[in-house]
């Protein structure tokens, strides 16, 4: 099933798209079909109902408007910096690729859409740079940049509020992959491992972890780690 917002041109597009299948492409038709894939909506103007996409939503329009600024940029401009708005929003973690311990290689939403994760080109850190002494395309760069710095911080809290534990459950499993917050990375690099070893205190609740990298093991508190896949606790929102 794809859920979908009840905008009008989703709305627009799925009247639309029977009937292009229909003259075009029989073997489309009876893909869908025979996969059982339906397209449903959320109530009109109802956006609550969208839930987790639109709070991602909500985060890129609150960041992109505060990076942008009174910023002057011409159409070519803007539309770039869009597009590596779109690329750092397509990097993000959703869960693991496979079980295997040694895999730390996470699905993004680029896997759906190019078929792999996304890399970007390594800059300078232009953050603290005077935007009047940039060059124009240094100048985008920055604004990526400050966008990356705000949201990905935003989105690790995010993961971290969502996977809280409420009660003492089961702990993080051995060989968890768990994204690990570090605000020194560069756009569209994100930090993971898998949970190797828990150190349970006094209370018999474990609140540190030994996590394998790809440069090593490394010690990190669950504060700064946030478990993959992020499971919700009502099923039926999964």
């Amino acid at each position: 099933m794809i859920l979908s917002d009840n905008g009008k041109n989703f709305v627009g597009a799925e009247k639309e798209l029977p009937s292009f299948f229909s003259k075009n492409s029989n073997v489309i038709v009876d893909s869908l079909s025979n996969d059982g894939i339906k397209l449903k909506f959320i109530p009109p103007y109802s956006p609550h109902c969208g839930g987790l996409w639109e709070r991602g939503v909500r985060s890129c329009k609150y960041h992109l408007r505060r990076i942008v600024g009174n910023a002057r940029l011409t159409y070519e401009e803007f539309s770039t910096v869009l597009t590596q708005i779109e690329a750092v929003l397509n990097s993000r973690p959703l869960s693991p690729m496979s079980t295997d311990p040694h895999d730390f290689s996470p699905l993004t939403p680029a896997h759906f859409l190019i078929g792999r994760s996304l890399a970007a080109p390594a800059c300078e850190d232009l953050t603290a740079a005077t935007a009047s002494q940039l060059t124009r395309y240094h100048r985008i760069e920055q604004l990526r940049q400050h966008f990356w710095k705000r949201w990905s911080k935003e989105y690790v809290v995010e993961l971290q509020t969502r996977t809280k534990w409420k009660t003492n459950q089961s702990e993080i499993a051995l060989d968890t992959l768990v994204l690990i917050k570090d605000d020194n990375l560069p756009p569209l690099k994100w930090k993971l491992g898998r949970v190797v070893k828990v150190f349970p205190g006094n209370d018999s609740v474990s609140r540190v972890a030994d996590i394998r990298t790809a440069n090593g093991i490394i010690k990190r508190s669950f504060a700064k780690i946030c478990p993959l896949p992020l499971q919700s606790e009502n099923p039926e929102d999964e």
